[in-house]
């Protein structure tokens, strides 16, 4: 009698965490996640959340955002008051911690319907058959010097075709644009529902680090265009391979590589082949510094000018909480299947070269 007394009082609570239990053993098994969430219920759930919002000119999920965090920060103030006024007794705060650890299993389970289920699955490197995603010291250098090669021959391609750079609604048409005709070659990539927008927290994600975000509650993908022009088409891809189920972040990249390079817009080649080349290089420099330093100098001038400009960017929107949302997002990122945390973007070298290996170019 008293344990059904208990389980009827705390039958909420019973609820989420049986729920949290079915998403987890049906997270087990990458193939079905692939098979049956991925490619099945995600794939047509995700068109709806797009269909839902996408035409409306603003971001509806940062609005959320906002009214999420001045709930909370009135939450806060408030229980700080009952605290001060000595007005919290520990039965209050025990119901307060209660009803608090259901808010965040609702947003857990909800997180993962939506979304968060695709941290899980097989992913790009399955579909396309990339079976192995080993390299070495000298598969590196050779992807290094091919990436050195492409940046400084589409930065002289921008140069050439460009007088200014496209708007921001002119990146998010291309790039839709982009996966358009990437999906001819790979119909997996398939974007239906456009739902990219400009990110309401520009500068406030300049200093904290964020060029990009997709929100798994409205479907929608948020670019940050007050980032410098060259980087934004890449972002824009990336973001929108979430939008298609690519959680991971070295997915999300790779899925994005794809899109940008079938795209017949050259600023969407450097875009891309700078990002990459940054990440190779990076990696050189773990075990040869010197390599990875020579190949800087290699650099067309254009291009250091523009990495110079990001330094530049990076140095002027500096915030001491940054390392602290850094260490949160890793922390975030190692929590849903990515051990290596932020370095998870590095890892799309990996998919990179072992493409480049099967296919004979990137």
């Amino acid at each position: 009698m008293h344990i059904k007394k208990y389980f009827v009082q705390y039958k909420k609570l019973w609820i989420i965490i049986v729920l949290i239990l079915v998403i987890k053993i049906f997270s087990s098994d990458s193939l079905i996640v692939e098979s049956f969430y991925s490619t099945g219920f995600y794939l047509y759930f995700s068109r709806i959340l797009r269909l839902l919002f996408g035409w409306i000119p603003f971001s509806i999920g940062d609005i959320l955002y906002f009214i999420a965090g001045c709930w909370l920060l009135f939450k806060l103030i408030k229980n700080i008051r009952l605290l001060l006024k000595r007005q919290l007794s520990m039965k209050i705060f025990l119901w307060k911690f209660y009803k608090l650890i259901l808010l965040f299993g609702c947003i857990y389970i909800v997180f993962n319907i939506f979304w968060g289920i695709n941290y899980d699955r097989k992913g790009i490197a399955y579909q396309l058959k990339l079976s192995n995603l080993q390299y070495d010291s000298a598969d590196l250098k050779m992807m290094q010097n091919i990436l050195l090669q492409k940046v400084n021959s589409t930065r002289i391609a921008v140069t050439r075709h460009y007088i200014y750079f496209p708007s921001k609604d002119e990146i998010i048409r291309k790039a839709v644009e982009s996966y358009n005709d990437a999906q001819k070659k790979y119909p997996f990539l398939q974007y239906k529902n456009n739902s990219v927008k400009t990110s309401m927290y520009g500068l406030p994600g300049d200093y904290l680090g964020f060029t990009g975000y997709y929100n798994p509650f409205t479907g929608e993908a948020q670019i940050n265009t007050t980032v410098p022009p060259f980087l934004q088409p890449y972002i824009a891809t990336h973001e929108m391979a979430h939008q298609l189920g690519y959680a991971k972040e070295n997915e999300a990249n790779f899925v994005g590589y794809l899109a940008a390079i079938n795209s017949p817009d050259t600023l969407f080649h450097y875009s891309t082949y700078l990002d990459l080349y940054m990440y190779t290089n990076r990696e050189v420099y773990y075990f040869d510094s010197t390599s990875s330093k020579n190949s800087l100098k290699e650099l067309n001038p254009l291009v250091r000018k523009d990495l110079i400009e990001l330094r530049q960017f990076d140095l002027q929107h500096q915030f001491f909480l940054e390392p602290f949302i850094s260490w949160m997002y890793g922390n975030f990122l190692k929590l849903n299947n990515q051990p290596k945390g932020l370095h998870s973007y590095n890892a799309v070298v990996a998919m990179v070269i072992a493409y480049y290996k099967k296919y004979g170019k990137i």
